[in-house]
């Protein structure tokens, strides 16, 4: 028993350091949903999308694969693509994860309805800063339009274009890419329609978050519903105080904006999109990373997903 505590404070530890995440997401589907709206009791609360009744998840033996949940979060930041730069808002990310001791490998496990929440940001200068004035008829017809700020208002949401891949477990405590992450930036204004994006789920953004700065590690016991226990079945790690970003992704054109996309070439050339490698950057504060598992998995081979699941279940307030 001791020895399958200690094995798993060892990974567990490694996985949440490898899971402070920047701008994260996932849009795969992936068994029975966890909603957002889900209340969760104690030391579960952060937990409320983790998708424990997917079928990877619940076939978790303890063994060859233990299962955990992760959430990271950030209140703000900061995002420059191209020429434009703009605050971000509050990000949640989750995730399941299948943690392989043999292999010394994690796949991830994205709750059915995407791993990201992303709050609303909004675009200095809005409509206006993208694309006008323009010597182009019919964009300069567009901007003769923008008369009052609920059209010239734009606003930006990070969304899911792809599954996380590529954890990188050294890199999570020290430095490097964490992650691989591929998102799209959806522009919301009534002129540009509700189609309008930067990056596509076939060429997205790729971000590849590290460190900025190293975080601290909290470690707390709970019972399997969550309340606090320093002899509990389920172990949590936390991580908070750490910034993390990517400075060397490319950014790719936008598509969908205007009827037809007729204004996705304006918003190219006032961005400054295509963007190559090492033009953009992408800060989030102040991330707050959790993990949490069985505190000792190898006793409960083969019902270790099974046993998470119930747990989590048990939490619901």
């Amino acid at each position: 028993m001791r020895s399958a505590s200690k094995t798993w404070i060892k990974a567990a530890g490694a996985v949440t350091a490898s899971a402070a995440l920047v701008m994260p997401l996932t849009a795969s589907p992936a068994g029975a949903a966890t909603t957002a709206a889900t209340q969760l009791n104690g030391g579960w609360a952060p937990f409320d999308r983790c998708p424990v009744d997917a079928p990877a998840m619940l076939a978790a033996d303890g063994d060859t694969d233990v299962p955990l949940c992760v959430t990271s979060t950030s209140p703000n930041g900061s995002i420059k693509l191209g020429k434009t730069e703009a605050t971000t808002g509050s990000t949640n990310l989750q995730f399941g994860v299948l943690q392989h001791p043999a292999e010394g490998t994690y796949t991830v496990v994205p709750p059915p309805e995407g791993s990201l929440i992303s709050g609303k940001t909004t675009i200095p200068g809005g409509l206006l800063g993208l694309m006008c004035p323009s010597k182009v008829p019919v964009v300069s017809a567009v901007c003769d339009q923008i008369t009052n700020g609920t059209i010239n208002k734009v606003t930006a949401t990070v969304e899911s274009a792809g599954a996380p891949t590529d954890f990188s477990l050294v890199s999570g405590i020290s430095s490097g890419s964490i992650v691989t992450l591929p998102i799209k930036i959806r522009l919301d204004n009534p002129l540009l329609g509700s189609k309008c994006y930067i990056g596509s789920n076939s060429n997205p953004v790729v971000l590849h978050p590290g460190n900025l700065s190293m975080p601290s590690l909290a470690v707390s016991r709970f019972n399997g519903d969550g309340a606090a226990n320093d002899e509990g079945s389920l172990i949590q790690f936390g991580l908070s105080g750490a910034g993390q970003g990517d400075n060397q992704f490319s950014v790719p054109k936008a598509n969908g904006c205007g009827l037809g996309g007729i204004l996705s070439w304006a918003i190219d050339l006032k961005v400054g999109l295509p963007a190559t490698a090492g033009t953009s950057n992408l800060v989030l504060n102040d991330a707050k990373t959790s993990t949490i598992g069985l505190t000792a998995p190898g006793l409960s081979v083969p019902n270790a997903g099974k046993e998470l699941a119930g747990n989590w279940h048990s939490a619901v307030k």
